[in-house]
C-alpha cells in the first residue's frame, strides 16, 4: 500500500500546479491512467468497469486522486496495489 499511496502522491505533486497548455500531448496519458484505477477498483469490488467521465484536463490531478483513494479504500490486495504502482511510475517517467 505504501508504495502505491506514495507513488501516486509523487505523481500528483508532478502534475497538480500545471496549466492548460502543459497538458498537451500528456492529458491522454493520464486520463487513461485514471481509467485504468477505476477498473482496478472494479475488479477489487466484483462490479463491472464503466468509463469514466473525461472531463476537463485540469481535472485530471482531481480525478487521480479521487481513483486512487478509492482504491486503498477498497482494500486492494498488494499484487493490485503494486501493479497501480507501477503503472503510476511509468506514467510519470512519460511525462
Amino acid at each position: 500500500m505504501t508504495d502505491f499511496a506514495a507513488a501516486i502522491d509523487r505523481l500528483l505533486n508532478q502534475v497538480r500546479h500545471w496549466e492548460q497548455p502543459r497538458w498537451r500531448g500528456k492529458a491522454d496519458q493520464t486520463y487513461a491512467l485514471v481509467q485504468r484505477l477505476a477498473d482496478l477498483v472494479a475488479d477489487v469490488e466484483s462490479r463491472p468497469h464503466r468509463p469514466v467521465p473525461r472531463e476537463h484536463d485540469m481535472i485530471l490531478p482531481d480525478q487521480l486522486r479521487v481513483m486512487a483513494d478509492d482504491l486503498l479504500a477498497a482494500s486492494a490486495p498488494e499484487p493490485v496495489l503494486a501493479e497501480a504502482a507501477s503503472a503510476v511510475e511509468i506514467l510519470r517517467k512519460n511525462l
